[in-house]
């Protein structure tokens, strides 16, 4: 028979951030959003101020590590079953796989939403929290962002999966069927858009070449004036401004 281990193992310490990011959820699903002072968020999560202002600076910066954290979740998964499928059903069930990993949080996230619809600064904020989660979320779906129409596809996705979100907060159903409808019918209507995008850029498309063309000619007819400048600053880059 084997002897006892002397030395039990040590239990695992939680990721700072995740702790922080934890003690907020469990806060936010019990009280209304407002009273919660960042005190409270060290308090529940067994750390001092110092160290809480070190992992974030504000209470409102601590949803941007909630979506971080919702973000590895869903892009630990496997998506190679997803290769073959057509880009709709693709980004449905990244869509979906990232409200399945935002379900724990659902008390909070309710109150959380209700608390900031009044609060055009936050929601900016947050806008530009979920601009850079989506760029993730696209990506796993394997649909392209760059570039103006990638720009247009990252800003809408942002807007449809908001628009999916206030329903999926209120839909109790397990099956989630409202959800997944809403969900939907947001996908194909955003397809629909980036079709009429597309036609509209390639319509526009002479239009920009002699703008662009028009652009690279100016210069030229400054060259002698610009010249001029350049030896009146005499080389100084600041005496431009």
């Amino acid at each position: 028979m084997d002897a006892p281990d002397p030395k039990p193992k040590a239990k695992k310490k939680p990721n700072p951030r995740e702790a922080v990011v934890e003690a907020l959820m469990r806060l936010a699903a019990e009280q209304p959003w407002n009273d919660i002072e960042i005190g409270d968020i060290a308090r529940e999560a067994e750390i001092s101020l110092a160290e809480f202002r070190d992992l974030f600076p504000s209470k409102g910066a601590v949803l941007g590590g909630l979506s971080r954290v919702i973000d590895n979740k869903v892009l630990e998964g496997d998506f190679s079953d997803l290769a073959e499928e057509p880009a709709r059903e693709r980004l449905f069930d990244v869509l979906m796989r990232r409200l399945d990993a935002m379900a724990p949080y659902k008390t909070a996230l309710r109150r959380i939403s209700y608390a900031l619809r009044g609060d055009p600064l936050s929601m900016m904020a947050l806008n530009n929290v979920a601009l850079n989660s989506h760029r993730f979320m696209l990506a796993a779906a394997g649909i392209d962002t760059e570039g103006p129409l990638g720009r247009l596809r990252l800003q809408g996705s942002v807007i449809a999966f908001a628009r999916v979100v206030q329903v999926w907060l209120d839909d109790d159903d397990a099956a989630l069927a409202r959800t997944m409808a809403r969900l939907d019918k947001e996908i194909r209507q955003g397809e629909r858009f980036m079709e009429r995008a597309d036609d509209a850029r390639r319509l526009t498309a002479p239009l920009r070449a002699i703008g662009r063309a028009l652009l690279e000619r100016r210069p030229s007819r400054n060259r002698r004036r610009d010249t001029d400048d350049d030896k009146t600053i005499d080389g100084d880059p600041a005496a431009a401004v």
